[in-house]
């Protein structure tokens, strides 16, 4: 058992997250930290970030929080040499950040055709653009220090497009071929130790999309009987889902594990629907 415990030992690995406030990733900032790791928190919003930091140091959670957009390959290093200056290394980037908006999602009010230009490439740019330069900034980290691994949140959209969110599902679908690229790329030149895999979070229930999966009496939406109904597991997962195999990408036991995407979604993936 010894030997087990020592494998999925990430005590002490200094783990800096994109997107580092918001709902997933911040639930990974919680449980990575519990488990020993000192935090890095890269975000824009200085009020989530500071209640986070907050949560982090009633829980004598070592962190530090930095203000970085992660469409500026500038705030970036900056952000890098500011981790470099108080940890004096970098063992793991996990690039969280990315999301949605509204503008650049079909409905019955907005056909394909008007999308505008502006959201789709904003959405394209968020999830896609924003985890290649943080790969880039602290890759260039690890090759030089000849080991490291990044972690990126792919998505069910990546497996099969969702209807009404093309951006989305389009640069979820890229961020899971990047991983597969950039695992390759960096052993073949630069080190052999060097890790690159995503997770592919299923249909989680929180606070931003409870109201698209359930109504306010708690049953569930028309969306979300279909997702249940095509999820085997038959229950919305929790961002606490996530954190054991994050934990186990980010351990030894994963040391021979290279360019994977792992569904996280109760089998949603899995299912035809027949």
């Amino acid at each position: 058992m010894s030997r087990v415990n020592d494998f999925f030992n990430i005590n002490g690995k200094i783990i800096a997250i994109t997107g580092g406030a918001g709902v997933l990733c911040s639930q990974m900032a919680r449980s990575l930290g519990e488990a020993g790791a000192k935090i890095v928190i890269l975000d824009l919003s200085d009020k989530a970030m500071k209640e986070l930091s907050e949560e982090l140091s009633q829980k004598n959670i070592e962190h530090i929080t930095i203000k970085t957009n992660v469409l500026e390959k500038s705030d970036l290093i900056k952000a890098k040499e500011k981790i470099l200056s108080t940890f004096g290394t970098i063992d793991v980037l996990i690039n969280g950040a990315g999301g949605n908006k509204p503008e650049a999602t079909t409905s019955n009010e907005k056909s394909f055709f008007d999308l505008p230009e502006d959201a789709v490439k904003w959405v394209f740019n968020l999830n896609f653009l924003g985890t290649f330069l943080a790969s880039q900034v602290f890759g260039e980290y690890f090759a030089e220090k000849g080991e490291g691994d990044i972690i990126n949140i792919s998505s069910m959209n990546a497996f099969r497009p969702l209807t009404n969110i093309p951006a989305y599902s389009g640069a979820k679908a890229a961020v899971s071929n990047f991983t597969q690229w950039l695992a390759v790329h960096m052993n073949h030149n630069y080190s052999k130790k060097i890790r690159v895999n995503a997770i592919a979070p299923g249909f989680l229930l929180t606070n931003q999309n409870r109201f698209l999966l359930t109504n306010q009496d708690g049953s569930l939406t028309q969306r979300g009987h279909k997702i249940l109904d095509h999820t085997p597991m038959g229950r919305f997962g929790n961002p606490e889902d996530l954190i054991s195999t994050v934990i186990w990408l980010i351990s030894n036991y994963s040391e021979f594990v290279n360019g994977v995407v792992v569904p996280i979604d109760g089998g949603f993936s899995a299912y035809s629907g027949v």
